[in-house]
């Protein structure tokens, strides 16, 4: 079970260090603007001093406490790697999720999976590994739950959302190398993140330089165009005596301050110790919409620090990489075949309606049997049952009885946030913006990303979809059409997704040329609308601690998906993550007298 830690001893803790550090958080206080201003004026790096402790509210319920708790609830050596401080600096991630799980179970399981998403089909290619009776179950016509894309009658690839690859998702691409996918499959960007303002400003975290990590970022922020002078001092200073400073020289240190911050905002907390509202609304905003499709007042101070700390430690964190097409050709497909060539069965367009369990005496759930699936209720009796759903999913799969234990019941505290993918095709190039003939020129083959424009990930604050790209440019393979031009897919947050679907295409189209002012010369002549009701979990604050384990208080049931507890967003890497997580789990569970096999047996005979 994830049980948090007493509240009263958190805070007496707390309370305790930071009477002691005090004095020496005035000293070092000192000593990081300092050094932070320098950096700023010289277009150097920060003194890689330690931060203060800070002297923000800190949570009562959560913390190190609560990581320290829910390792403890994992049996599996792998699961245990992929929580905690060590999983950030942790360089087997990749091997180990390209090389499998290392072990073959000797006893065979049968194991039904609700859900073929990312988690639920990284999980199935584990447990097929290690010798395991895979069978899937998706209520979609198509496997990618929240990463899917499909083709619509004219064949135009249709998707849910931008999806953009980081340096650091060390196990999917792991993944993707054990499937073969890595290489062939994922196009790699210039390493600079760009903004456009209105008026086709470009701002932009220029990321190349000599020397690596953090000094290769901290320049960045110093020589970004996005922010006036008054605004980079004041980035500086927060920055300064953030966490992340002291993580250069106390990495622990650095990351439990970052894991106490989930109960603020990134706002409450930019705006405590110097940062200014002008760093927020000119590019902080767009990052936290990127990230969670929340701006800086709503979005988690931990779930911004997490990224941010990644790209202080990692040089390649901050790299972006898009696939060299759709997500089902790029990162589907090759799953697939290697599922199918280890007889894993993916049933698709069949929900769940049931999952058949027993109960004690006090009405507890105390071992799952199956699930009831398709339209006609049929029941498939299973070892282990995965539910590998996102929040909305298993709100409505979790039977009413299982609200019973605390785990079950606190993902009902889980929020979503609604989007809308909005994919417009042109005439011409629309990010291109030095050259008007070049810009309309759409002859010949112009495939393999050879169109105009900028072939990267872009953000904007001067318009409703905080991150956009050209699709026909950074993923050509499906998305370039020869005598067409650009395809801009956008996202929409909940701020715009009540709009109807027209009006959404006509407020885009009005908002790309306020940034693009050259692109109204050109048409648009394709277009389409995917809203999703409920993307992502809401990573507000105080969201932490309601996010459950995989294993769960019933022995042969799991949970996977990215809103499960594991130390990265909801993303595509954190789905990974869930999914070798949780197949980790059963493998070292599965045998023994004591284990699920046992269990599962011991189970049939009693209901005989």
């Amino acid at each position: 079970s994830a049980l948090s830690k007493p509240a009263d001893i958190t805070s007496v803790t707390h309370h305790c260090r930071r009477a002691k550090s005090l004095e020496r958080t005035r000293r070092m206080t000192k000593l990081a603007l300092a050094s932070s201003f320098f950096a700023l004026v010289v277009g150097g790096s920060f003194a890689f001093a330690p931060a203060p402790e800070s002297t923000l509210r800190r949570p009562t319920t959560l913390g190190t406490s609560t990581t320290a708790t829910k390792t403890g609830s994992f049996t599996s050596e792998g699961a245990k790697q992929q929580i905690g401080n060590d999983s950030f600096l942790n360089e087997n991630l990749m091997a180990r999720a390209q090389n499998g799980p290392g072990k073959k179970n000797e006893e065979s399981l049968k194991i039904g999976i609700i859900g073929a998403g990312l988690a639920g089909m990284v999980a199935a290619m584990d447990l097929a590994d290690a010798g395991h009776q895979v069978e899937m179950f998706e209520v979609r016509p198509f496997v990618g739950g929240k990463v899917s894309s499909w083709q619509d009658k004219e064949g135009n690839h249709i998707e849910m959302g931008l999806h953009v690859f980081f340096g650091c998702y060390y196990n999917l691409f792991g993944i993707m190398k054990r499937t073969g996918g890595f290489d062939k499959n994922l196009r790699i960007k210039e390493h600079i993140h760009t903004f456009v303002n209105e008026g086709g400003r470009l701002g932009s975290l220029d990321f190349k330089f000599p020397i690596g990590a953090p000094v290769s970022g901290l320049q960045a922020f110093a020589k970004t165009e996005q922010l006036e002078i008054n605004d980079k001092v004041a980035n500086a200073v927060r920055l300064g005596t953030s966490p992340i400073v002291r993580a250069l020289v106390d990495f622990d240190g650095g990351m439990d301050m970052v894991r106490e911050l989930d109960d603020i905002s990134f706002t409450e907390w930019f705006t405590q110790l110097g940062g200014g509202r002008g760093s927020l609304d000119r590019m902080w905003d767009a990052i936290a919409y990127a990230l969670g499709f929340l701006d800086c007042d709503n979005i988690s101070a931990r779930a911004m620090l997490t990224i941010f700390m990644l790209f202080a430690i990692r040089t390649e964190a901050s790299v972006l990489r898009m696939l060299d097409g759709s997500p089902q050709t790029g990162l589907h497909d090759p799953i697939i075949k290697y599922l199918e060539d280890r007889n894993v069965k993916i049933n698709l367009s069949s929900p769940c309606r049931d999952i058949v369990h027993d109960v004690n005496e006090e009405g507890f759930p105390t071992r799952v049997r199956g699930i009831k699936v398709g339209a006609k209720d049929q029941f498939r009796e299973f070892d282990v049952v995965v539910a590998a759903c996102d929040v909305p999913g298993i709100k409505k799969v979790l039977p009413d009885d299982f609200r019973k234990y605390k785990e079950f019941d606190n993902i009902y505290n889980l929020d979503t946030v609604p989007i809308a993918t909005v994919q417009l095709r042109f005439d011409g190039w629309v990010t291109e913006l030095n050259d008007d003939i070049r810009m309309m020129d759409v002859s010949g083959d112009q495939s393999d990303g050879r169109g105009a424009g900028i072939d990267n990930l872009l953000y904007s604050v001067d318009t409703e979809f905080s991150c956009f790209a050209d699709l026909a440019l950074t993923s050509p393979g499906e998305y370039y059409k020869e005598g067409e031009g650009s395809l801009i897919q956008a996202v929409f947050d909940e701020r715009a997704t009540s709009r109807s679907n027209e009006q959404l295409v006509e407020d885009c189209i009005a908002q790309l040329q306020n940034i693009f002012p050259s692109s109204r010369k050109l048409t648009c002549t394709w277009s389409s609308v995917v809203k999703l009701g409920q993307s992502l979990y809401r990573e507000k604050p105080g969201q932490d601690k309601f996010r459950p384990t995989q294993a769960t208080p019933i022995p042969n049931f799991f949970l996977a998906g990215s809103y499960t507890y594991q130390d990265y967003l909801d993303s595509m890497e954190g789905a990974t993550r869930s999914g070798l997580m949780v197949a980790d789990e059963i493998i070292a569970r599965a045998d023994g007298p004591t284990g699920l096999k046992a269990f599962s047996e011991e189970g049939n005979l009693v209901a005989a």
